[in-house]
């Protein structure tokens, strides 16, 4: 009885211990995909980086003439128009005013000047292109930049979802108009809006008859 008892026992242990065996061995070739996947991943995005630095160096010999500087994040830069009297740039803590466009690399536009309008940014405290919120800061006021950002200091895998594609390098032109602290631009808006005259709302009475088509295009 007292065998049965030990063999019924020592059955038990080697089941519960193959079972565990088991069920190690099957996780195994879940973490080598993983790490399988990671180098592919890592392989293909060094292959599209040299890919797009391969396009914009094309860019950049194509203009023989004009000298491009490369900037420690990984994009380059030229200038249109240089200050070189300024040593100021901006900072966080500061507000820059820029107008910017945007074309791909072999110059046709996606985005012109007059669609993005004037930019109010608040150095370093906005969501804006990683590209730009990096260059702006080598910018001095009256300045006009020409940016060769490789597509991860652009809009990425993703692109902007309407002109801007995946993996999409893109030259970018921006002039900076000048810029200023956040305290300095809070007291201009708060001085502008006690010199704004209050206009009187008109009373039914004295409210004049407007043509229709006229009103229609005022509004």
């Amino acid at each position: 009885m007292k065998n049965s008892k030990g063999i019924a026992i020592v059955f038990f242990m080697f089941v519960l211990f193959s079972s565990c065996k088991q069920h190690q061995e099957a996780r195994r070739p879940i973490s080598q995909a993983s790490g399988s996947f990671m180098k592919k991943s890592v392989a293909r995005n060094k292959k599209l980086v040299a890919n797009e630095e391969t396009q914009i160096q094309d860019v950049i010999k194509s203009n023989p003439n004009v000298v491009y500087l490369a900037s420690k994040k990984g994009y380059w830069y030229s200038y249109e128009t240089r200050n070189e009297a300024d040593t100021l740039t901006p900072k966080k803590g500061d507000v820059a005013f820029f107008d910017y466009e945007i074309k791909d690399l072999k110059g046709t536009m996606i985005y012109s000047a007059l669609e993005l309008r004037p930019q109010i940014y608040y150095v370093d405290k906005q969501n804006i292109m990683m590209g730009l919120r990096d260059g702006i800061k080598l910018m001095r006021k009256n300045e006009k930049v020409n940016f060769l950002f490789p597509s991860h200091m652009g809009y990425g895998y993703h692109g902007d979802e309407k002109r801007i594609g995946t993996n999409q390098p893109l030259l970018c032109t921006v002039t900076l108009r000048d810029f200023k602290s956040e305290a300095a631009y809070k007291k201009e808006n708060e001085v502008k809006l006690k010199v704004t005259p209050t206009v009187p709302t008109p009373t039914k009475e004295s409210t004049p008859i407007i043509n229709k088509t006229v009103d229609t295009i005022t509004q």
